[in-house]
């Protein structure tokens, strides 16, 4: 992936931690109180059921466990849990313990694809941390340990359902669109009975409420989502996850801009901090990171790292053209074959 494409798709994927920003100030300002588990209802079931409409695409075979597995982490348990921790914790602490998810990702990453943690990551997932509490967190009195429970949960859920993602990837002919759609639906349907045994029948809704709900569906989960799901694919889950710290950031903004609300030096210290980590962890250098081993003459196909792609490979026209990668691969095992007397043709 070249600098330039790359930084266009970690520009896309930043506009789903910014949209998340806004949710702060459309709820406080449009929806009804005290109906989180409604509002996460609204936001993933509609936004998934519409999606599914445009793609026309339903999961096959593994991928209606795999949809399942990623709707639950991603969405139907994320949501609830974030809810409830935002609102059994004071000051800005959930977003405190959620801004450890890069550090999360880190070790599930280990654990599940194999990539070892780089000193690099650790400092930005850690330096970031540090900025959001700058800037969100404020004194308080005794923590609620059910709130901290269930903001750790959130977060760790969140993290698990990232790494699975890239890990997974996406079935062959399937695009993002299709992909969120599975998961918002899947996660939706979870939430929906959750909503409806915890708060019972819906909020009667004012043209406000209505118009917040509906940005929350369409804009802040419907896109926002597609743009995260994409971004997974193409990036890996440790630059995603640093890309987290922006929707505290957007909603200390936000507070700032629409609500009156102050922002001290110290705060604002927090912003460049964390602004500065999620910045650094985009970028990446040729001796660290993922790497593309070089054919030699002995490799049956080249060979390609999740989320990555290998480049066309060039054909010119003259005597000495070069042949495509499949074309080698292919005469390099006609000639182990035939070396050790095997009968190609008849494969």
């Amino acid at each position: 992936m070249s600098a330039h494409h790359r930084a266009a798709v970690v520009a896309l994927t930043a506009l789903a931690p910014v949209s998340w920003g806004t949710t702060y100030v459309v709820t406080t300002e449009f929806l009804p109180p005290e109906r989180p588990l409604f509002t996460a209802l609204v936001r993933a079931l509609p936004a998934g059921l519409l999606l599914l409409a445009v793609a026309r695409v339903l999961p096959r075979g593994v991928w209606w466990w795999k949809a399942a597995v990623l709707g639950a982490l991603n969405i139907g348990a994320f949501f609830p849990l974030l809810f409830l921790s935002a609102y059994r914790l004071p000051g800005g602490l959930a977003a405190v313990v959620g801004s450890v998810g890069p550090l999360l990702v880190l070790g599930l990453s280990a654990l599940l694809l194999g990539r070892r943690p780089v000193l690099r990551d650790v400092l930005a997932g850690t330096v970031a941390a540090l900025g959001v509490s700058m800037v969100v967190l404020k004194a308080a009195g005794a923590l609620d340990a059910l709130g901290v429970a269930a903001a750790f949960a959130s977060t760790a859920s969140m993290a698990a359902g990232t790494v699975l993602t890239q890990k997974w990837g996406r079935p062959e002919g399937v695009g993002p669109l299709a992909l969120t759609a599975w998961q918002l639906t899947a996660g939706g349907l979870l939430i929906a009975p959750l909503a409806i045994l915890a708060e019972g029948a819906p909020p009667a809704l004012d043209a406000g409420a209505a118009g917040g709900y509906a940005y929350l569906a369409l804009v802040n989960t419907a896109i926002a989502y597609c743009l995260w799901f994409r971004g997974i694919g193409r990036l890996t889950a440790t630059q995603a996850t640093l890309l987290g710290p922006l929707s505290p950031l957007t909603a200390a903004v936000l507070g700032w801009a629409a609500l009156g609300e102050s922002l001290t030096a110290f705060q604002l210290g927090g912003m460049a901090l964390a602004f500065g980590a999620t910045v650094a962890g985009q970028l990446r250098w040729s001796s660290a990171g993922p790497t593309r081993r070089h054919l030699a003459p002995h490799d049956l196909a080249p060979v390609t790292l999740p989320g990555e792609r290998l480049p066309a490979p060039h054909i010119g026209t003259g005597p000495h053209q070069r042949r495509p990668a499949s074309v080698l691969a292919v005469g390099v095992r006609r000639e182990a074959g035939r070396r050790r007397g095997h009968n190609w043709s008849a494969s």
